[in-house]
């Protein structure tokens, strides 16, 4: 049964329901007068189906095709503008009792180097970050009840916000740690956490439970419903995700436009960010031992089939994708890239020896933040390392309903240029400084409002003077 408001997972993300939707696009993906249709409907930016999307996805003309790009990369315009949204992970413990198949974190490795920092190491982590200039982070952390007590995650955040660092802080710590009860969401969001970040990897039940076959990360529905269980929790933003490669693209496609279906439906808001992480080499993985792997054409095409469908979410691709793929596929819905990242437990502070590996996953664009916040001014971008929204209390169905309406940009465009201004005094180097006033002479142009151009040409004076933080 399929039942969009339903709490149960196996009834809001139906197994026949997206069979019926994969023969639905099959039988249409060259129906030319539907395809047509659902573009037109997607025109307006209220999103589609979950259906209508995987029409799109499934079109095989190529006619049609690049109306799909052209009109993924123009929504992704309209909602979040020129801006890229950076941030670095980071990785408190890699300490896990799962034993997912596809992870070099699984109970099972016993030849990975187990670490879990102190906060003392935690410290040491968030003053390298600030130094490269990061303000937003996303904290990991392997599912472990003894070494990773959700106390631990909470003193971590704690310890996170306190370091002040010259003129570095993180302003934003989003979360990204196991399923848990909404008691345990109810602390996380009174700890300041940003967004609830939780991948589901696998929407197919029967594949989701063969490869995560022991611990508590066998439990299929209580995973898969654990976003219900954080909004009820007071935790408004959520980021979705699925890792491709582990399953049929198009069945993860279609369940995890579900998932934002339900979200929108039972809660009036759906996903502040979906992540689109494929599958790459790790300690311990080998990713031909799966057979669903997608090239980087068919990765681009999934991009902006979600953007279409879901046009006011963040899209968020990390460095496990190389800088061509990530090029591309920022032009196609794209608003957040993670750069100079470590997927190591501490790997900023002191880079980890070759034969201590605690890294989750090999990296595939190895470029400093620097070089990542140059290239993008190159490709006409405004590197953003704003948290404004967050901390103003523009989150959930405030959030939503400013991005929906495209008022949004009135904030983001000044917030972005002022963060960036703050980079480029701090942390910048003397190429990238120079690339990065060019922007900011352009950015202050483009604001429509003569009133917020004086605003905003004031605090960057005074970030020039040593002043920091302000945001509109």
């Amino acid at each position: 049964m399929y039942n969009v408001a339903s709490a149960k997972a196996e009834e809001f993300i139906s197994h026949q329901e997206i069979l019926d939707t994969l023969a639905y696009a099959a039988k249409n993906k060259n129906n030319a007068g539907l395809i047509d249709s659902i573009i037109e409907k997607a025109k307006l930016r209220q999103g589609l189906s979950h259906r209508e999307a995987a029409v799109l996805l499934d079109c095989e003309i190529e006619e049609k095709n690049q109306e799909i790009y052209a009109l993924a990369e123009q929504i992704k315009k309209d909602f979040y503008g020129n801006r890229i949204v950076l941030f670095a992970p980071l990785y408190l413990s890699n300490y896990c009792v799962n034993g997912c198949v596809y992870c070099p974190y699984h109970a099972k490795n016993k030849h990975i180097l187990r670490k879990k920092m102190t906060q003392e190491e935690i410290r040491r982590e968030v003053t390298a970050l600030q130094d490269m200039g990061h303000k937003r982070i996303a904290i990991e952390a392997g599912e472990d009840p003894v070494h990773n007590p959700l106390e631990y995650i909470l003193e971590s955040i704690a310890t996170i916000y306190s370091v002040k660092h010259q003129n570095g802080a993180i302003r934003r710590a989003n979360v990204n740690i196991a399923a848990t009860t909404v008691e345990n969401y109810k602390k996380l969001k009174e700890a300041g956490i940003g967004t609830y970040i939780l991948f589901q990897e696998t929407y197919h039940k029967e594949s989701y439970e063969k490869l995560h076959p022991t611990g508590p990360k066998h439990h299929y529905a209580y995973h898969t419903e654990a976003m219900d269980r954080a909004m009820l929790g007071g935790i408004d933003d959520v980021g979705l995700g699925v890792l491709f490669g582990l399953e049929m693209y198009r069945y993860e496609f279609a369940a995890l436009l579900m998932h934002a279906e339900h979200l929108e439906t039972v809660f009036g808001v759906g996903p502040h960010t979906i992540s689109v992480p494929r599958i790459c080499p790790a300690d311990d993985i080998d990713p031909s031992a799966f057979s669903h792997g997608i090239d980087d054409g068919l990765f681009a095409k999934l991009v902006a089939c979600i953007r279409i469908a879901v046009p006011y979410t963040g899209m968020i691709v990390s460095t496990r994708e190389s800088k061509a793929c990530r090029e591309r596929v920022l032009h196609l819905g794209v608003s957040q890239i993670s750069g100079g990242s470590k997927t190591s437990v501490g790997g900023y502070h002191q880079p980890e020896a070759e034969n201590e590996n605690t890294a989750q996953f090999d990296i595939s664009d190895r470029r400093t933040l620097d070089e990542i916040v140059r290239w993008l001014m190159e490709l006409g971008y405004i590197p953003s390392f704003c948290t404004a929204c967050y901390r103003e209390g523009r989150t959930g169905d405030r959030f939503m309903s400013l991005c929906k309406s495209g008022q949004i940009q009135n904030c983001c465009h000044p917030n972005a240029l002022m963060t960036l201004k703050e980079y480029l005094e701090d942390y910048a180097s003397s190429a990238t400084k120079s690339a990065g006033e060019a922007v900011l002479a352009q950015g202050i142009r483009d604001i429509p409002s003569e009133r917020v151009k004086d605003i905003v040409r004031q605090n960057l004076h005074h970030i020039v003077n040593g002043r920091r933080d302000f945001r509109l």
